[in-house]
């Protein structure tokens, strides 16, 4: 997908204030309100530009779990967190590990329960490393309910 330099502004000032109106982006472009209109409606519909909305799991209190893992079948690991409401997202990456997995829970007890129940003991992970995530540089969203109570991981 190709972006020219006025695609570029308008997400950079999305990505800034995701409130920004289109009035706002019009004149720093000194573009027509249609038309920014006309530019926003084409980048949300590649899928360049989209509305996150969701919990920010560092500013409610909760633990947030970086986990590296070392897989022979990655899919079938993330396949297995489908559905799980404290997985926040998982990413194949290259390199040793070639999955990074992000969790948030109430405790670490819960996060240290999925890691050792559901991933240490999976026969294709061969190596784990599991971290506590301290602070974020940027507003971390994760698009989740709060819907812990009665969860067996």
């Amino acid at each position: 997908m190709k972006l020219d330099a006025k695609d570029r502004t308008i997400i950079s000032m999305y990505a800034e204030d995701p409130t920004v109106s289109q009035e706002t982006i019009a004149k720093k472009l000194k573009l027509s309100q249609p038309s920014v209109a006309a530019r926003i409606a084409k980048l949300r519909e590649r899928g360049a530009l989209a509305n996150q909305q969701g919990i920010n799991p560092l500013k409610l209190g909760l633990y947030l779990a970086k986990v590296d893992i070392s897989s022979t079948r990655p899919d079938d690991i993330l396949r297995m967190f489908h559905g799980c409401p404290y997985f926040a997202n998982g990413f194949t990456v290259s390199g040793k590990s070639n999955l990074c997995l992000l969790f948030f829970s109430e405790s670490i007890a819960t996060l240290e329960s999925i890691v050792n129940g559901h991933i240490r003991s999976n026969s294709s992970v061969t190596d784990v490393d599991f971290n506590i995530v301290i602070t974020s540089e940027r507003e971390y969203i994760v698009p989740s309910v709060l819907n812990f109570e009665h969860q067996d991981q």
